[in-house]
Parts: C-alpha cells; structure tokens; sequence
C-alpha cells in the first residue's frame, strides 16, 4: 500500500512520465521508482523485475525507441487503494525500431492508433510496479501484419473508444452467417 495521498501518486506518475516521454531518460524514471520496481509489457511479456532489469529494458528497448510523433490522448485516471489506471490513446508513426511493441519488426512508416492501458501501483512514497496492456492484434492491423479478414480490427478500435459514438459491431457485420 502506497503511504501517498491520491494527489501525491498522481505528481509521482507525472513525473515519472516526464522523464519517459519528455526526457527519455532511465536515471529520471528509476529516481521515481522504489528499490525493487517492476515495468511489465504484457501484451508481449516484455520488461523488467529489479533495477537492473528495469534500467536495461528503458535504456535498450523502450526510451530509446520511442517515435518522435508519439503522442497520448488521455482518457480517464482512475486513482485508489494505491494505484493509478490510465487509458489512453497511443499515436505515432511506426517509424523507428519498436522492440517494446513491435520486437524485430523493421520501421513499416505506417501510423498506429492503440488504446493502452496502464496499472501503476505504489510501495513507500514511490512507483513499485507498471503493468502495461494494449491489443497487439490492433497494433498488427495497422503496420499491416495481420490481415483484415481475420477477426481483428485497426486504429478503428481507438477512435471508437475516443468518440462511443462511432459504429460497434463491424467484425459481427462482416462475419458470415450460419
């Protein structure tokens, strides 16, 4: 259990994603991180457990290989019992190596549009654990590694969650009938 007030846990995860995304910097992201912190990707099961492996992970395969078009369009934080959720749209252009999300995948130049989910928990005033999840069906679709006629969908998926207005039920629609 976290010993942060809701408001803290939300300046820490800021903070920590400042040095993510903003800095890119291992250093600043573990300065916000406990002694024996956890980052699992778990659509791929990619990531780390302990420091090292952690420092590893953000410096080898993740940090360095963010795109610089990448942006988050920020749906909902929920915050209590000492963790944060964040939903969000992830956007970028697969222009770059991605092992964290496309591992061995050479740069396709196609633009993706993914809804991420993050589970952040806290231990003793810092981050102890994110566990990170995303469709990668959806992220296959888009770079065009999955076809369409299989019961997958594209960046459809996070306009969708975007804008609930949006048709549901597509795949459904296309199916062949029984």
């Amino acid at each position: 259990m976290s010993d942060l007030d809701e408001k803290g846990m939300s300046d820490l995860w800021d903070q920590h994603l400042a040095a993510e995304f903003g800095a890119k910097s291992s250093e600043q992201a573990l300065a916000t991180m406990g002694s024996h912190p956890s980052v699992n990707m778990v659509s791929l099961t990619l990531g780390g457990i302990g420091r090292d492996q952690v420092e590893e992970f953000y410096s080898k395969h993740f940090l360095t290989q963010i795109p610089p078009d990448m942006e988050t369009i920020p749906i909902s934080r929920t915050i209590g019992q000492g963790r944060i959720v964040d939903e969000f749209i992830s956007r970028f252009t697969h222009s770059i190596q991605m092992d964290w999300l496309l591992p061995g995948i050479p740069p396709t130049g196609k633009r993706v549009e993914v809804p991420t989910l993050i589970v952040v928990t806290f231990e003793n005033g810092k981050i102890a654990s994110e566990r990170v999840y995303w469709d990668q069906a959806t992220v296959l679709v888009q770079v065009g590694l999955l076809d369409r006629s299989l019961p997958a969908l594209g960046a459809e998926v996070a306009r969708q969650v975007v804008s609930p207005t949006q048709p549901m039920n597509a795949l459904l629609q296309r199916a062949p009938k029984r």
